[in-house]
């Protein structure tokens, strides 16, 4: 008799094993041979030999890996190697990092790192004046936590010439002062003014970064992902993709990742040709760019996000800015039908409800010439859905990438977007529950850095329509509560669902012959009250059944 390598197994509490199966079933152990699984449920017991190692569910539940459909690691691990802002909140506390990265790190040409939060400026714009304060001796820039605007000091700004007669570019905007001078936030494609200037970074020290970020996931239990921007086009990071096949030839590569190549929105359609050269010599282990990411607009935040109606002035009337489409309509339809002719799938990014409709147009007029051919194109953030766009999704096959933390109250969003988009729109917000009630598929991302990667807190809010008490940022109540969707949806989303869009068929669910990437949680979230699901925590993670974390 062949005896298992792995088995997962009840102890006197028993055995909890979600299997994200489509019928939500539940098992009471599982067995792992060979890197698959080879049993589930009574079954696995018998496999139990001299050799075979044990773990004693006892209570705690057993997942499918998450699979985190929207991400970012080689950034946010460089962004952890880097002046990391992201655990802290408020001005000061972020000058006084600032002040101490710089004075330690004295031989750098550049102060760089980010992840500081619009919620903590007035209006979310930082300046170059309180950056100057503590470092002037050299150039910082500082993204902040959504990547979609940057804190320079005045010193970058001299270094890239950019005064008050700088003409904001076609895709963002310089913020100014009273006066019509540059101030120190720079949004969207304006970043570029000074991140082109940046001094690239070594190979290793990339190498470097995604191995630290690939170890961050795994502590949260993901085993697979999907990098949304492989280009060199919105990072000084350089290229992700020889740092993915590198690490990948070496066996580094201990997740399985998809890798979506970025569409240049400077150019135009000559640039296919070159994507699906990328995407040949993307293909190494457990890396395949097979996917393209589109970035159809910028955030609400900002006011570049995509609407089809003007945004508010903050006191209930219109104003004359609806945003930036980024990539023209015509473009956009005739870029997604040759895309998805030629196999690639789609990942849209869209928050605006005229971002989501020119999206959800490009798929349909890609359908229409080319029928239908399974590539799993989705959209990411989804933030706006106009209701008449809602039952689109599942007409035309197009899955909700939700990233679920998002859809809380917390200061961002009561100060900074609900009074701009008024009272309507508002309502429109993150509708997972709308999606679900329409039969849309639904896969699930974090967006880290934007955002932790942690999938327990993103299923909290999307239970709960609140934060999770790690994401805390005071006492509001639920946000759009009829949004909420069940723990089961929500955990089927970020498993099977995120699996689905990253076109690994043998992963995102517990059943035999499956590949063995797991994870095991602390406690069954289903038997504890709704509002402590954020407190579940990771205790192992595997993949093909080899363990990559252990708490």
């Amino acid at each position: 008799m062949t005896y298992a390598d792995l088995v997962f197994a009840g102890g006197p509490y028993g055995g909890r094993v979600f299997l994200s199966d489509a019928s939500r079933c539940r098992a009471d152990a599982v067995a792992v041979s060979g890197g698959r699984i080879v049993a589930v449920g009574s079954d696995a017991a018998e496999l139990i030999g001299p050799a075979t190692e044990i773990i004693d569910l006892d209570g705690r539940m057993l997942i499918p890996g998450f699979q985190d459909a929207h991400v970012h690691p080689l950034w946010g691990g460089l962004d952890m190697l880097r002046c990391d802002l992201a655990d802290l909140a408020t001005q000061d506390e972020y000058l006084d990092r600032i002040r101490a990265y710089a004075a330690e790190h004295r031989d750098e040409e550049w102060v760089l790192g980010g992840g500081w939060q619009m919620s903590a400026f007035p209006g979310g714009t930082p300046t170059a004046a309180a950056l100057d304060g503590v470092v002037d001796d050299r150039p910082a820039f500082l993204p902040n936590r959504d990547g979609h605007g940057a804190w320079v000091n005045s010193r970058a700004l001299e270094m890239a010439g950019i005064t008050r007669d700088t003409p904001d570019p076609d895709d963002g905007r310089i913020e100014r002062d009273v006066d019509g001078n540059p101030s120190g936030t720079l949004h969207e494609g304006a970043m570029t003014l000074v991140n082109r200037l940046l001094p690239e970074e070594p190979h290793e020290r990339l190498r470097e970064a995604l191995a630290v970020g690939q170890r961050y996931l795994h502590s949260f239990g993901i085993t697979a992902w999907q990098d949304a921007i492989v280009g060199t086009q919105y990072s000084d990071a350089g290229d992700p993709l020889p740092v993915y096949t590198a690490a990948a030839a070496a066996g580094e590569l201990t997740g399985r990742v998809v890798g979506s190549l970025w569409w240049d929105r400077t150019r135009g359609l000559e640039q296919i040709d070159d994507l699906v050269a990328r995407r040949e010599s993307g293909r190494v282990g457990r890396f395949a760019a097979t996917s393209i990411k589109i970035m159809q607009d910028g955030v609400a935040e900002n006011f570049t996000a995509s609407m089809l109606e003007p945004y508010c002035d903050g006191h209930g009337h219109p104003t004359e800015n609806a945003g930036i489409s980024f990539v023209a309509p015509d473009v956009l339809n005739e870029a997604a039908t040759r895309l998805d002719a030629l196999g690639f799938t789609l990942h849209f990014h869209a928050i605006g409800d005229r971002a989501v409709r020119e999206c959800l147009d490009a798929v349909e007029t890609a359908l229409k010439r080319n029928g239908p051919r399974g590539n799993p194109h989705h959209i990411s953030h989804i933030q706006v859905i106009h209701p008449d766009d809602v039952p689109r999704f599942r007409r035309l096959g197009v899955t909700a990438n939700m990233q679920m933390l998002w859809a809380t109250l917390e200061p961002q969003m009561v100060d900074l977007t609900l009074p701009f988009l008024g009272e309507e729109r508002s309502s429109w917000q993150y509708p997972f529950g709308d999606l679900l009630r329409a039969g849309a598929a639904l896969a699930a991302g974090s967006d880290w850095s934007v955002s932790t990667p942690d999938p327990m807190a993103a299923i909290h809010t999307a239970v709960n329509r609140r934060s999770a008490p790690s994401e805390w940022e005071g006492d509001y109540p639920p946000f759009l509560p009829e949004q909420a969707i069940d723990l089961g949806t929500a955990l089927h989303a970020y498993t099977a669902g995120s699996a689905r869009v990253n076109s690994l068929p043998e992963t995102g669910t517990i059943r035999v012959g499956m590949l063995a990437d797991l994870a095991l949680l602390d406690r069954d979230p289903f038997e504890g009250p709704a509002d402590e699901i954020g407190d579940t925590r990771v205790l192992g993670t595997w993949v093909e059944g080899v363990r990559v974390y252990e708490a």
